[in-house]
């Protein structure tokens, strides 16, 4: 029960921290719409990359799906690294600079 209610604090504290990191993003906003709320929004592109074991970059995608950062879609397929047991996937996004 006790690990039940630290996860449950954990993920709260990480959806709080994700939220003010993606304060003024605009992922789903067309760029359009985007010209009517800031006079010259600059987007920029960000690459996420993970890189790992297998089973840690996995877990650590699952994770970023649970707290609502992004869907297990989004990141790229595992592609091997030039270190043996090693993989990365990249997950690339826009994000509204101001």
């Amino acid at each position: 029960m006790a690990q039940v209610k630290k996860f449950a604090r954990h993920q709260r504290f990480a959806q709080s921290q994700l939220q003010q990191f993606l304060e003024g993003e605009m992922l789903n906003t067309p760029v359009h719409n985007l010209a009517f709320q800031n006079p010259s929004p600059k987007r920029e592109r960000i690459k996420h990359i993970l890189m790992g074991s297998p089973q840690a970059v996995t877990q650590t995608i699952h994770h970023l799906h649970v707290i609502g950062y992004a869907s297990t879609g989004d990141w790229s397929p595992l592609l091997p690294t030039a270190n043996p047991d090693e993989v990365m996937s990249i997950l690339i996004r826009m994000i509204l600079i101001r």
